[in-house]
């Protein structure tokens, strides 16, 4: 996933400002910083995500699209066989 900026260095000083050890700062700023990287989404993964979502989306089109010209082909040719059939009769 793609950086997000997110400032440790001020947020542990901020931290200390009010009463926080040092390490409980640095520890809780990690888990922060853990919690960005694994969670969050960036314009580029939205990005990434949209061109992939339209990609499917296209294919799933054109299969469709195929289902559908084989469907009526077919009914076109049971509608030229019975109507030949009952012209024949």
């Amino acid at each position: 996933m793609s950086a997000i900026m997110f400032d440790t260095h001020h947020y542990v000083k901020k931290l200390t400002a009010v009463g926080f050890t040092e390490e409980q700062a640095e520890v809780q700023a990690e888990t922060i910083v853990g919690l960005i990287d694994d969670q969050l989404a960036t314009k580029k993964d939205l990005i990434k995500l949209k061109e992939g979502l339209r990609a499917d989306i296209k294919q799933i089109e054109e299969r469709l699209s195929y289902k559908l010209t084989i469907r009526l082909g077919s009914m076109l040719v049971v509608g030229i066989s019975i109507v030949t059939a009952l012209v024949k009769i």
